[in-house]
């Protein structure tokens, strides 16, 4: 981590990636996060530097950032599962299910907002795992494996030798969605790049790709926004 001088003080995450053949600033529109991306060989003092000189774009685009807004989750509050509201009201019984309009939730109202993460992070890796196998068919390719994480940087990935990862979050947003980013990381497996030949194994096998992509830059910052635990 560095820290830029000033009033405020700005924290600033280093990242060294091997996709990196620049110097990149990037500014969470979900929590203020700044993150500077540099090369694997890349000097750490070349990297301040090239952060000293964007220190005015970085501070006006700061100080344009709304608040962020979180959602603690409780009895009577309401939370997005597969694009539809459900409204988490305490039940009796042992499993977290849904039923007409409610999110059904055992146990005590302390407990509830762990016990609702947990079940949606099962359903999350179910879902994600019937269409990644379903686009790895349509596209010829195997994957190794498949992990969900709580990431804040990006939907998806997909590594050289084939392994997935997902955000869970994704079983909150409508199912085409979620479908979308199992798309976009399984043609991976077939162009482990984003050149013209990639985005046209994307849009094969996924036509209206980019009203996907849309609803996720204008809504994907509100998935992250609910909060299961403090």
């Amino acid at each position: 981590m560095a820290i830029l001088p000033g009033s405020p003080p700005v924290e600033v995450h280093l990242k060294r990636s091997a996709r990196a053949r620049r110097f990149s600033l990037r500014v969470s529109r979900l929590d203020g996060k700044v993150t500077l991306s540099m090369p694997v060989r890349a000097r750490e003092g070349e990297a301040l530097a090239f952060l000293k000189g964007n220190e005015d774009w970085l501070r006006q685009t700061l100080s344009a950032m709304p608040g962020p807004t979180v959602q603690a989750i409780g009895p009577g509050t309401a939370i997005q599962v597969e694009g539809d509201p459900l409204v988490l009201t305490p039940a009796s019984g042992r499993g977290v299910r849904a039923e007409g309009g409610l999110l059904l939730v055992p146990g005590s109202p302390e407990t509830m907002g762990p016990r609702v993460a947990a079940w949606l992070k099962v359903l999350a890796r179910d879902r994600l795992a019937t269409a990644s196998t379903h686009y790895a068919g349509l596209v010829g390719r195997r994957y190794t494996s498949l992990a969900i994480r709580d990431t804040r940087s990006r939907w998806g990935s997909c590594s050289p030798d084939g392994r997935l990862m997902y955000s869970w979050r994704l079983i909150m947003a409508p199912p085409a969605v979620l479908d979308y980013v199992a798309a976009h990381e399984v043609a991976h497996l077939v162009e482990l790049n984003h050149s013209p030949a990639y985005w046209r194994v994307v849009t094969g096998i996924c036509p209206d790709w980019k009203d996907h992509r849309a609803w996720l830059k204008t809504h994907g910052n509100t998935l992250h926004r609910v909060r299961f635990q403090d």
